[in-house]
């Protein structure tokens, strides 16, 4: 009998939280999935390894006699992926633009594993990500994993991370620039460009498709993207149509960023890793994303603000947004 260091993880999970949903949470797995394997591990012990009622969840005689070893074989398999995981590389992470400071979490990442070597990468966009994980080239993305595909989600977990207030991104002399804040109703006599000409960002556009749908926008015709934040300033100076953009980005020559309202909307920021990964500098970034966004209250939602459902869907999944101060804000006004 060969048992699965993964049903191994999740059994001791679940024997240690007592609970399905914060052990699917810590293991960043969905809940479906987490008891699909608890009954896979009993199936191939043939025994029961907790009993479940609708108020606890408790070991079994048998799931108890099992607990000490497996913790045991599981820390021989993590010292182990260690060694192997140091000698393998630097994890790859993609900052999404160059030009931009690093996230957060990869800052402080880089302070809770000194020893681990953590590089940054440019693909641009989380589509663009996705497709550099498939291939080996990437380890971690960050980007709205809700705009994917339900093909190009596949075997892929995602974190939540923050909740970002969106903005438009207009030359200094565009009319928009004149005011403090954009109401989406302001907006509605502009062309919104929602970088539909670049295929590494497809999540980005579907946002802002979604958001046209809902508060009756125009789509700006496709164009070329660019690429780095000199070539973006030239781009806007080009097309002279609101880019949309998060409230937290800046450093484009001659633009502003205006911050959108009447409802705020949002767009959820995910970290994004393929199934199976394991790497001392994930186990710091994930560690990072978890202190940072409880300390930071990043989930929280403002009052008066909108979020897609697909993305409200992410974030209604169990020991998502726990602690982090998520409010049940509406979608709409």
């Amino acid at each position: 009998m060969d048992l699965h260091p993964r049903l191994l993880r999740v059994f001791v999970t679940v024997a240690e939280e007592l609970h399905f949903g914060r052990a699917a949470a810590r293991l960043y797995v969905a809940q479906q999935a987490l008891s699909r394997d608890v009954r896979r591990l009993e199936d191939q012990l043939g025994q029961a390894l907790f009993t479940r009622s609708t108020r606890r969840v408790e070991l079994t005689p048998a799931g108890a006699r099992l607990l000490p070893g497996a913790r045991r074989l599981l820390a021989l398999h993590d010292e182990l992926v260690a060694e192997v995981s140091s000698a393998r590389g630097p994890l790859l992470v993609d900052v999404n633009m160059q030009g931009h400071e690093p996230p957060r979490p990869l800052v402080r990442a880089r302070e809770l594993a000194p020893g681990v070597e953590i590089l940054a990468r440019f693909h641009g966009g989380l589509a663009s990500g996705a497709a550099a994980m498939r291939e080996g080239r990437l380890d971690v993305s960050f980007g709205r994993f809700a705009g994917l595909p339900a093909s190009v989600r596949k075997g892929l977990v995602q974190v939540p991370v923050r909740l970002d207030p969106l903005a438009v991104l207009v030359p200094e002399e565009h009319p928009l620039a004149a005011l403090e804040e954009v109401p989406l109703g302001v907006l509605a006599d502009f062309p919104l460009d929602a970088m539909a000409g670049n295929p590494a960002t497809t999540e980005w556009t579907d946002l802002g498709e979604r958001l046209a749908e809902e508060f009756g926008l125009t789509p700006a015709t496709p164009h070329a993207p660019p690429v780095g934040t000199h070539e973006m300033g030239l781009y806007l100076q080009r097309h002279r149509e609101p880019v949309l953009a998060t409230a937290k980005v800046g450093g484009i020559p001659g633009a502003v960023v205006r911050p959108l309202i009447d409802p705020v909307p949002l767009a959820l920021e995910n970290l994004v890793f393929p199934e199976g990964l394991r790497h001392p500098g994930l186990d710091a970034l994930l560690q990072a994303v978890t202190e940072i966004r409880s300390a930071e209250r990043w989930l929280r939602r403002p009052p008066h603000s909108w979020l897609p459902e697909a993305d409200e869907a992410l974030l209604r999944q169990p020991g998502h947004g726990q602690g982090d101060g998520v409010s049940g804000a509406g979608r709409g006004p």
